[in-house]
């Protein structure tokens, strides 16, 4: 906790947290305290954890199956909030990553825009862990023209300055700030 309130005292704003649990315990009494910050969900939603995400979490960005799109849906509407939603492609079609499929990326946009009173506002991804992911970066471009969302999420510490180049609004770069997780 140490190591956040100097941001938090220069007035940064967006933080990003993999796991509900750790961010409950960290952001509660911060956010309660400091209304402005925004706190970001980029690890893996689990269905189970999403009544303990509202509110606390300004932005999720890994909304990856319709199961998921239908819990998020109703706690919003339980808890009167409305969190800003990035839909987690799987842009390298990996198996040990989530996320929707390129190939299912058109049906399940359909679908969650059409069913779910959602605030689907961009984009996740994370791609290969390769040397060059811009034709991963291209991809998401791409995918996102189909749509009439304007954000995109993509680029970690070791690739963000090549996210940057091919438009990401939202890089994640935790461990070139805060240093590697123990």
């Amino acid at each position: 906790m140490s190591y956040i309130k100097p941001l938090v005292d220069h007035g940064h704003i967006d933080f990003g947290e993999n796991k509900v649990q750790e961010a409950i315990s960290k952001w509660t009494e911060i956010k309660e305290k400091n209304q402005n910050i925004k706190l970001h969900l980029i690890g893996k939603l689990q269905t189970n954890k999403v009544k303990f995400c509202l509110p606390l979490f300004d932005y999720i960005h890994s909304l990856d199956s319709i199961k998921l799109a239908d819990k998020i849906a109703n706690e919003q509407t339980k808890k009167n909030f409305k969190p800003k939603i990035f839909i987690q492609v799987n842009v390298g079609d990996e198996d040990q990553k989530s996320g929707v499929t390129v190939k299912d990326f058109e049906s399940f946009y359909k679908k969650i825009t059409e069913d779910f009173d959602l605030n689907i506002i961009g984009l996740m991804c994370i791609p290969p862990f390769v040397n060059d992911t811009k034709k991963y970066f291209e991809k998401m471009i791409e995918l996102k023209s189909k749509t009439n969302l304007n954000e995109l999420s993509m680029g970690m510490s070791n690739d963000y300055v090549e996210a940057a180049k091919c438009s990401s609004t939202y890089v994640r770069v935790g461990s070139k700030i805060f240093g590697a997780r123990s």
